[in-house]
């Protein structure tokens, strides 16, 4: 599993990192014989005769002392921890809030707190009416002497649910307003850092929780925050009224709901470090499902016979999950028994004591019963308060992720660059240029420095993994060097907007979008220069030919999971991402294979379109094909990070390096093709 690809759609996010013994699941040692042990598979021979060993399928970073080691920090969390992050939570959400609505986030809080405020009025009043009830005199007249307080009860609980409504309303309409608040601003950043944050694992890490777990939690916590602060309300309303009727029946209230406090921190801080924990295998498993599922490799996986190995890896992910998630559950159950256990213990001492109390005079009954009331208000308002601390504890965690992401996309998204971006040059030159990715020791441009004129064909030609991208990229402003300068005549790149920058530049590269937008869409890309520049890019391209096709023509939705879609071939595919570099109009047009999924007819035509096409304009030109480039005004040639050779297709012929060892090995091999075509064979 260590070479399943990188990128999935998961929920959760985690580059996997390179296997190490410890990784697999142990099996049988080398040059053992005679059968497995009882605890460990039998081998057992595949339709081809294969024989296959369930024992030594590696898990990669499924290995969970390694996700453990990540989680410290976490598991050491204690209650008074708890206590002292809640105000931070509650802050942040309150202002991502704010931010979403003030007007509904005034009134969640205000009619909150009004209805705290009429539920202690009507528990003062509940005093009143027992007093009227339990005093001397015929049951009638204590019945009447009861009824203004009991009047009065009524209307504040009529007017706490009114104003408890109309709380609830305003917090149903802040939900979907956070959320698209909190949405934008995590999409907002990820367009804005730079390019090579993707290239980082632990930025890709930090970026994945942030947007499968921590977006989706933010409305969650602005609801939690809600309910914690009507819950505090609620506890206030009821202790005010406990202290009001006798001091020692506030720290009573308090003793009941402690060993619940500390059940729920627990279980919380159980459910984070194991959902945490978790993030690799659940990242894993959802790659091995688009393995299994996705229209891409579908093709693939029947050719290979891929079916029983892809569910053999998936269920060893999946029963490692399922372990980690059971054991959860019995750990979460033993907590949640004791805090009610003990829960009750604290509430047999509360009545006890009123019990007392009442024996020695200290209350009279009225108020104890009043007291009862309120406690039993106050529990209730704890009970609730305890629920939203631990969805705020634990979805706080998670949000926590998301505020962390965004604070460090701030960061990496490097300082602004005021200067103006020039719209055209002269010469571009790149300069001592070198860059590296990271977490990789060697870097994949050393030093590099070749010059543009413009006007001119320039080629980048050299092996696979020789920097010929990374060198188009940083050209096209999409990463910053490491070291050294690219310039457009006398302005270094660095210091301009990027964004502006990129406007003037075109990018045709092989590993283009296939965007599931209509045809017109994939064309235009967003820029309005109407239907004749649409009309002419799509026929330099060739991508004219394709749209006539199409049932909808430029309207047609390229992309067949929606109704009435329609899906284009590869070669067409690479027709519409040329033309959509054509559609730009910009000065400078890098190609990056931008033939690769063509036929050699179709090819040979895009690259006469493209000399044609070029006139006046500057193209940077990446292939592998040579013959292509041999009509470059100069080739630049490539070889582990650094410019090696340099010249025009006849100089670098004569010179005999690289360049012509390449230029000779394909043309043999037409040559080849063609003297097998040309004489029959001798039998």
């Amino acid at each position: 599993m260590a070479d399943l690809p990188q990128e999935s759609s998961a929920p959760d996010g985690s580059t996997p990192k390179a296997s190490t013994p410890g990784d697999s699941l142990p099996g049988p040692a080398a040059g053992s014989s005679g059968p497995p042990p009882e605890d460990q598979p039998p081998k057992t021979p595949g339709p081809d005769g294969s024989v296959t060993d369930d024992a030594l399928i590696d898990l990669g970073e499924v290995n969970f002392s390694d996700w453990y080691a990540h989680t410290v920090t976490m598991t050491n969390v204690g209650f008074l921890t708890v206590a002292r992050r809640l105000p931070a939570l509650i802050g942040h959400a309150v202002r991502m809030a704010w931010r979403a609505s003030p007007r509904d986030t005034v009134a969640t809080i205000s009619l909150s707190v009004l209805g705290g405020m009429f539920t202690a009025f009507g528990l003062l009043a509940t005093t009143g009416v027992l007093q009227a009830l339990f005093s001397s005199g015929p049951t009638p007249d204590r019945v009447r002497a009861a009824l203004p307080s009991l009047l009065l009860v009524g209307v504040a609980a009529a007017l706490r649910a009114t104003l408890e409504a109309g709380a609830g309303w305003a917090q149903s309409r802040l939900e979907p307003q956070v959320v698209r608040i909190a949405e934008k601003q995590l999409y907002d950043l990820t367009g804005r850092v730079d390019l090579v944050c993707f290239d980082d694992p632990d930025f890709h890490d930090s970026l994945q929780r942030a947007r499968m777990r921590g977006v989706s939690m933010v409305d969650s916590v602005v609801d939690s925050a809600i309910d914690l602060l009507t819950g505090l309300i609620g506890i206030v309303a009821a202790a005010g009224v406990l202290g009001i009727l006798h001091p020692v029946l506030l720290p009573l209230l308090v003793l009941a709901v402690i060993p619940d406090a500390w059940a729920a921190v627990r279980s919380a801080r159980m459910r984070y470090t194991t959902m945490y924990a978790l993030v690799p295998v659940r990242r894993r498993k959802w790659i091995l499902t688009d393995l299994m599922a996705d229209r891409e490799t579908a093709a693939e996986v029947r050719s290979f016979t891929m079916r029983r190995f892809l569910m053999r890896l998936y269920d060893k992910v999946a029963g490692a999950e399922q372990d980690v998630v059971l054991d959860l559950a019995r750990r979460q159950t033993v907590a949640r028994i004791i805090g009610e256990a003990l829960g009750g213990v604290g509430t047999a001492i509360v009545y006890v004591a009123l019990g007392v109390l009442l024996a020695i005079g200290a209350v009279p009954l009225a108020v104890a019963g009043t007291a009862v009331l309120a406690i039993r208000s106050g529990q209730s308002s704890l009970s609730n308060l305890m629920f939203a601390t631990n969805r705020l504890y634990e979805e706080g965690l998670y949000f926590t992720d998301f505020l962390d992401f965004c604070a460090q996309a701030r960061e990496r998204m490097g300082a602004v660059r005021a200067r103006v971006a020039p719209t055209n040059f002269q010469r571009i030159t790149v300069d001592e240029v070198t860059f590296g990715y990271p977490g990789k020791d060697d870097p994949a441009l050393d030093q590099v420095s070749i010059h543009i004129d413009r006007g001119e064909v320039v080629a980048l030609v050299g092996e696979n993994g020789s920097g010929k991208t990374t060198l188009s990229k940083i050209l096209a402003g999409l990463y910053d060097p490491t070291s050294g300068q690219v310039r457009w005549d006398d302005v270094d790149i660095q210091e301009v907007d990027q964004e502006e920058l990129r406007r003037h530049i075109a990018v045709i590269a092989q590993d283009h979008t296939r965007w599931p937008l209509t045809a017109k869409e994939n064309i235009s890309m967003g820029l309005e220069k109407g239907e004749e520049a649409l009309h002419a890019s799509a026929e330099v391209a060739g991508a004219d030919q394709v749209v006539a096709e199409l049932p909808h023509g430029y309207r047609t939705l390229l992309d067949r999971r929606f109704k009435d879609g329609h899906e284009p071939s590869g070669g067409q595919w690479q027709r519409i991402a040329v033309a959509r570099g054509f559609y730009r109009d910009a000065p400078l047009l890098i190609c990056d294979e931008p033939t690769a999924a063509l036929d050699a007819r179709a090819e040979h035509a895009l690259f006469e379109r493209i000399r044609r096409h070029a006139d006046g304009r500057t193209v940077l030109l990446i292939t592998h094909r040579l013959a292509s480039v041999r009509y470059a005004d100069r080739i630049y040639v490539l070889d582990h990070g650094k410019v090696v050779e340099q010249g025009t297709h006849d100089q670098l012929m004569t010179h005999g390096g690289i360049y012509a060892d390449l230029y000779s090995l394909q043309a043999r091999a037409y040559t080849v093709v063609h003297e097998r075509k040309e004489s029959p064979t001798q039998v």
